[in-house]
């Protein structure tokens, strides 16, 4: 019976029976839900297995045993096996060798007064390793280094750049010899590059410094006190301090000393003053020489010949004065000139010494060596009557004097005194009894006076002249030699013939260099120069009296060299001129050749000037005033006083039937 507090349940109705074969759930239970079809079983997902970390570890092991075992090979190769090589390389990168310039020597006149001197200079250097992009932090340090030195040094900025991009090298030189105010301008402008460096490393950033590796190198520079005043003889020094011309070239290894050597340590392009095993080898200074030239005498001629030259607008001049006892030569003036202070600006044809290196026929001043030849061999003597027709047929020429003339009767001192070329060719005519006899000769007295040889100074490209011999001349030569035309010298040489008279007949080499001072200070005389009799010194007197008609006589043709109080001896000289470029005759050659005081010679002194343009071309109007002025300074400079003798006076002319 059910409990009472549970209601009466109806009954339920009976379950219908279950068809066959099929199952009937229980009474009381739910039927079990409808099962959905099965479905395939996907895969069940694998584990991750991590890999073994033991070869990576081996590989990484090796490569670290393969770079280490690197460094020890190269550490045992540096510290064992190549310690000395390495060492060397890096002492040699340490150290850095410069050269000390020695001091070039002094060239100063006969009294001591500098005509070229040395001043103190620097030479710009720089380290070419200082300017690559490791050592100076920048990228193209050359270029911004040679921007700035560019307008300092005066030098173009692309070839400064190669110079400091140089591979390898360790040293370069930039500009030589530049004066300390250049080196203190470019100090300058290190300082304020190494000033923004140091403000740029504090700030943490790289510090360039495009002017670590610019340096210097004590120098010196040539400087040349009176500018252009004796350039042709003194020459000049070039680029790489070494005589470019004149006397400056002829005794360089004397003038240049020995240059020295200083190896030390440095680091990044400075000195290390306290780190060991600095080396030097002291630079051994050159000698000073000392010239036969006498720096008023010489100022007095370059003066004298650059007015007429200008004034005249010849091509060239020049004047020689020489005395007459020593052959020292004192003064050799050239013009137009150059400064050797300034040679890059110089023109090129004024370089050199024109005076020992133009070759030219020298016309009438020649014919002092015609007539001592016809004294000498006594085929005449100074009174010797000439009778001088206006016109002279000889080989296949007519020859003629410079001006017309009726026929003239003239002494051997007239045919001097008028410069008469046919008195000339006559007189000469007597050396021999045929004419290739009397060429021989007169050959042989142009050689003994120097003509066609070296004068024996050995001065840098100087000419020995042209003569050619005896058996070659052409048959105009035969008789154009007498008077000065068909052969060829120096005005040196010139110069030399009438030293030669003036000192009795004996020619002395003509010198230049008195001697020289070494750095002990000791004085070194030169050699003694050559000395050749030439002619007798009855000769010579006579051929002294004849010279002094020339400017004495009012028929002369050199009244223009006179010089109140003073007895001068003098000839002068217009011959046509070769012109080098055309290769013909084109223009003549002025000179004018003397001494003074005529009685005692004292000096000589030569003028020529070469293709006169304007006004007179004749030597005795226009060299004549030159050798006056010249011989009158020359002579007050060495306090020659006058003889107070009369000039001889031999006759010029004769009357005829006497």
């Amino acid at each position: 019976m059910p409990p009472k507090d549970h209601p009466a349940r109806p009954a339920r109705p009976a379950a219908k029976a279950a068809p066959p074969g099929r199952r009937v759930p229980a009474p009381g239970r739910r039927p079990p839900a409808r099962q959905a079809p099965p479905r395939a079983k996907s895969p069940a997902p694998r584990a991750l297995r991590l890999g073994s970390p033991r070869p990576r570890l081996r590989l990484i092991s090796l490569a670290l045993t393969l770079v280490m075992l690197a460094f020890v090979v190269r550490l045992l190769q540096v510290q064992a096996v190549d310690a000395d090589t390495f060492a060397t390389k890096a002492q040699q990168q340490r150290y850095l060798s410069v050269v000390l310039a020695a001091e070039r020597g002094e060239i100063t006149d006969r009294t001591g007064t500098p005509l070229a001197t040395s001043v103190d200079a620097y030479d710009i250097t720089a380290d070419p390793k200082l300017f690559t992009p490791e050592e100076s932090k920048s990228p193209n340090a050359p270029e911004q280094a040679a921007a700035l030195l560019a307008p300092i040094l005066g030098e173009d900025a692309g070839d400064l750049a190669r110079k400091l991009k140089a591979p390898g090298s360790r040293y370069t030189v930039l500009a030589r010899r530049q004066t300390p105010q250049v080196w203190n301008q470019i100090k300058d402008v290190k300082k304020v590059f190494a000033e923004k460096a140091r403000a740029d490393r504090a700030r943490g950033g790289p510090g360039a410094n495009v002017l670590a590796g610019v340096l210097q190198e004590p120098s010196s520079k040539r400087v040349y006190p009176n500018g252009d005043l004796g350039a042709g003889i003194l020459g000049y020094v070039n680029a790489d301090g070494r005589g470019g011309g004149g006397i400056e070239s002829m005794l360089d290894s004397a003038l240049a000393g020995k240059d020295g050597e200083i190896t030390y340590a440095h680091s990044g392009g400075r000195r290390v003053p306290t780190a060991d095993g600095t080396r030097e080898t002291p630079a051994v200074p050159g000698s000073d020489v000392e010239l036969t030239i006498d720096r008023d005498i010489q100022w007095a001629a370059q003066r004298a010949i650059t007015e007429q030259v200008e004034k005249s607008r010849a091509d060239r001049g020049y004047v020689i004065v020489q005395d007459t006892r020593t052959g020292e030569v004192l003064a050799m003036a050239n013009a137009p000139g150059f400064d050797p202070n300034d040679i890059a600006r110089a023109d090129a044809t004024r370089l050199g010494n024109p005076a020992l290196q133009d070759v030219y026929e020298p016309g009438s001043t020649a014919k002092v060596m015609s007539l001592a030849a016809v004294l000498e061999e006594k085929a005449a003597t100074a009174d010797t009557h000439v009778v001088v027709p206006n016109r002279l047929h000889r080989g296949d020429r007519l020859f003629k004097d410079d001006i017309d003339h009726p026929t003239w009767y003239l002494t051997l001192t007239g045919v001097l005194a008028k410069s008469s070329n046919i008195g000339t060719i006559l007189a000469t005519g007597q050396l021999g009894d045929t004419q290739p006899e009397a060429n021989k000769v007169l050959h042989s007295y142009l050689r003994k006076f120097g003509i066609g040889k070296p004068t024996g100074l050995g001065y840098p490209g100087e000419t020995p002249g042209l003569l050619a011999p005896p058996g070659k001349w052409s048959t105009s030569q035969q008789y154009t030699i007498p008077f000065g035309q068909g052969f060829s010298l120096n005005a040196l040489q010139a110069a030399s013939v009438y030293q030669t008279v003036a000192n009795g007949g004996v020619r002395i080499e003509p010198t230049l260099v008195r001697g020289t001072k070494g750095p002990d200070g000791r004085f070194t005389p030169a050699p003694a120069p050559k000395k050749t009799r030439v002619i007798g010194e009855e000769t010579a007197r006579t051929l002294s009296a004849m010279l002094e008609s020339v400017v004495a006589s009012d028929e002369g043709t050199g009244t223009k060299a006179r010089i109140p109080g003073y007895r001068v001896a003098g000839k002068t000289g217009t011959a046509d001129r070769v012109d080098p470029e055309l290769g013909r005759y084109r223009g003549f050659t002025a000179s004018f050749a003397g001494f003074a005081p005529a009685d005692q010679p004292r000096i000589a002194v030569y003028c020529a000037i070469q293709n006169p343009t304007k006004g007179s071309y004749f030597g005795g109007q226009i060299c004549g005033p030159v050798h006056q002025q010249v011989t009158r300074f020359a002579l007050k400079t060495l306090r020659t006083p006058p003889t107070g003798k009369k000039p001889p006076g031999l006759p010029v002319t004769y009357a005829p039937g006497t």
